[in-house]
């Protein structure tokens, strides 16, 4: 499978958000990546239901949202209302993960789980089979524009061992930091879905940009 790539809207321009998803509906971009934060599971609060509910009247791409809350239960069957379809949850806020992934699998949507950066892939070992995406944290979550982690190398590796093992249609995503000088690496060591925010919306030609990721710079 050729890898995908994600613009994150949380770097898109919020005064006319309307010309940057226009862009990314008119780009090779393959979803929308959608940062929910609720400033108590990271420092930093983005945006809710109606933000995506919005963007989903004017959108074809599927929606990948990725949710950085605790107890994110509650909200599975709202987000799939907004229009998700991927939702994400990270592994550090689900006390019963198993569980979270039967509810978002039985609201329709693909399952998700986010690793921080000091987290090991081995916590996912017993639940890979129930995980569509794994969304692996190359800066600590919260902010955009943030240094890329280089043990993410080291990590994509690890859990493309243990999806190979398990031999799970997993597909590995690296959020945080991808850019010209290391996109190609990652896809090179096992990434399948390339998210970008800053790199994306903060070129002079975000159409472009999304191409060479496409192409794999």
């Amino acid at each position: 499978m050729a890898h995908l790539v994600a613009p994150s809207i949380l770097a898109a321009n919020f005064a006319n958000l309307q010309a940057d998803c226009d862009l990314i509906e008119a780009s090779e971009a393959d979803w929308y990546h959608i940062d929910v934060m609720d400033g108590v599971f990271v420092p930093n609060i983005s945006f809710g239901m109606p933000i995506i509910k919005a963007i989903k009247k004017k959108s074809k791409k599927p929606f990948d949202v990725h949710l950085m809350i605790v107890e994110p239960d509650r909200y599975i069957k709202d987000f799939k209302a907004a229009g998700a379809d991927i939702l994400t949850v990270h592994y550090e806020a689900c006390n019963h993960l198993h569980r979270s992934l039967q509810a978002i699998k039985e609201a329709g949507m693909k399952t998700g789980v986010a690793l921080n950066p000091h987290t090991p892939v081995q916590v996912l070992k017993d639940t890979l089979a129930d995980i569509d995406l794994v969304c692996m944290m190359s800066v600590n979550p919260g902010f955009g524009g943030q240094s890329f982690i280089e043990n993410t190398y080291n990590k994509i590796g690890e859990l493309k061992e243990m999806i190979e093992r398990q031999n799970t249609k997993t597909l590995i995503e690296i959020d945080g930091g991808v850019s010209d000088k290391n996109a190609a690496k990652l896809v090179h060591a096992g990434a399948d879905v390339l998210v970008a925010g800053s790199f994306v919306f903060g070129s002079d030609d975000p159409v472009k940009t999304i191409a060479d990721l496409k192409s794999g710079i």
